[in-house]
This record gives structure tokens, C-alpha cells and sequence, in this order.
């Protein structure tokens, strides 16, 4: 079992910046992709951003490529998504998760975080 805290989230203004983080305890995430997905209110939980498990390969949505960098450290058991030049839009609900397959695929992670509130203020 794989227990997911996130945390860094909060209110920014356009053009800021925010760094989250994704802490594992339970098992070590070294075997696992990691991603994180967004959910704003009335929409669906959508891919972010994912990491291989070695870090070697990274993945992001075009909404944030350029804005958004993903990183983890195995010896801290811990996934990271530093957020720059943050936009309104990018204001949502951000989860990390874990899975062995599929890193856009939603219905293929194991485990869940609890989430992080982001609010992108204009």
C-alpha cells in the first residue's frame, strides 16, 4: 500500500509561481511512475504531468509544457511540480498519483493523494 500526501498549494497571482510536492509513505515509489492531474470545478480530472520512474522520461499536457517541470527524488520517496508563469486557468484541485502503466491514463493509478487547492488569481 502506498499512501500519497501533496502539499505546496495556495493562492498566487498571474505569473507566479508555485512548487508542490507529493510525499509517499508505505512502499517506496523507485518502481513507479508518477503523475499529476488536475481537476477545476465542474470538469474532469485531467493529466498534468507524469514521471518514468527513473526520471529519465517526463511527460506534460501542452496547457503547461514550458510552464511546468516535473521531478522526483527516490531517496526522499518524493515527486515534485515546480509551476511558473501560472495562469487563471491553471486554478484547480492538483493530485498525484501512482501507476506501473499509462501515465495519462486515469483509470490505470493505483493510488491517490488527497489533493492540493491552486488559485491562480487575475
Amino acid at each position: 500500500q502506498v499512501q500519497l500526501v501533496e502539499s505546496g498549494g495556495g493562492l498566487v497571482q498571474a505569473g507566479g509561481s508555485l512548487r508542490l510536492s507529493c510525499a509517499a509513505s508505505g512502499r517506496t515509489l523507485s518502481t513507479y511512475t508518477m503523475g499529476w492531474f488536475r481537476q477545476a470545478p465542474g470538469k474532469e480530472r485531467e493529466f498534468v504531468s507524469g514521471i518514468a520512474w527513473s526520471g529519465g522520461y517526463t511527460h506534460y499536457a501542452e496547457s503547461v509544457k514550458g510552464r511546468f517541470t516535473i521531478s522526483r527524488d527516490n531517496a526522499k520517496n518524493t515527486v515534485y511540480l515546480q509551476m511558473n508563469s501560472l495562469k487563471p486557468e491553471d486554478t484547480a484541485v492538483y493530485y498525484c498519483g501512482a501507476t506501473r502503466a499509462g501515465v495519462r491514463t486515469l483509470a490505470l493509478y493505483n493510488y491517490w493523494g488527497q489533493g492540493t487547492q491552486v488559485t491562480v488569481s487575475s
